[in-house]
């Protein structure tokens, strides 16, 4: 997938790594971009056509993908977080980190399918997270809900093969965003992380392992729960 003279829609791209992702798709050539965002005046990249999606609304995301025919290029990167903590959050924390993570990134991606097919395949980018892999009680709904995305991103990228849709998954750790503001560990420039994540959709990637955390949790998965885990028998946490 060629990210110059692509058609390209972001959704969350008022802010944080959806305008970052905006402007990185600019810069290596994209012929548009719809910036998509709740509020659409809240979009402030020069140039990025400002597009009102709601990704946990049918009905908002089925007129973003009318209003958006041309698209060739979609990247799903629209979240929040209610640091759900395993337990003592209300089940309702829950359903809104799946609301958003899980369906929303579905409806996005089935919504956008049929005009990605149109339009010669394209791409899908998924935004996970380390939190894909690895939980941590205090955000037990957000790394719950980052997990199941994963799954739903690895059967699009089977279910789309066949029109030529590729699909690739972002995983990375903090990034120096507002949503990580509480977080006092190492974060990552989410400009950095935008432009890796198109040179890992040029070079055809399945995932994007953004940050060094990122990847040491990845390497842990072949280990078991002891690896993943070592805080549990005297070690220290991977995040």
């Amino acid at each position: 997938m060629k990210v110059q003279g692509s058609v390209a829609l972001v959704t969350g791209a008022n802010r944080g790594l959806g305008e970052q992702f905006v402007r990185a798709l600019f810069e290596a050539g994209a012929a548009k971009v719809y910036a998509g965002a709740r509020d659409p005046a809240k979009v402030s990249v020069p140039d990025a056509v400002p597009i009102a999606v709601d990704i946990t609304d049918q009905e908002s995301v089925r007129a973003a993908a009318e209003q958006a025919g041309d698209v060739t290029f979609l990247i799903n990167n629209a979240g929040s977080t209610t640091r759900a903590n395993v337990l003592t959050a209300d089940l309702d924390s829950f359903r809104s980190e799946f609301e958003t993570h899980v369906l929303g990134t579905l409806a996005m991606s089935r919504a956008f399918a049929p005009v990605l097919g149109r339009n010669g395949g394209g791409a899908i980018v998924n935004v996970l997270s380390v939190m894909s892999w690895v939980a941590v009680p205090r955000t037990a709904g957000y790394a719950a809900a980052k997990s199941a995305e994963w799954s739903i991103t690895n059967a699009l990228r089977v279910a789309l093969a066949e029109q030529g849709t590729q699909v690739t998954a972002l995983h990375v750790s903090y990034l120096a965003t507002e949503m990580a503001a509480a977080v006092t560990g190492p974060k990552e420039d989410p400009a950095t992380v935008a432009r890796a994540t198109l040179d890992g959709v040029e070079a055809g990637a399945d995932e994007v392992l953004a940050d060094d955390i990122t990847k040491r949790v990845r390497a842990a998965l072949s280990g078991g729960t002891e690896t993943l885990y070592p805080q549990l028998h005297g070690g220290e946490a991977l995040v």
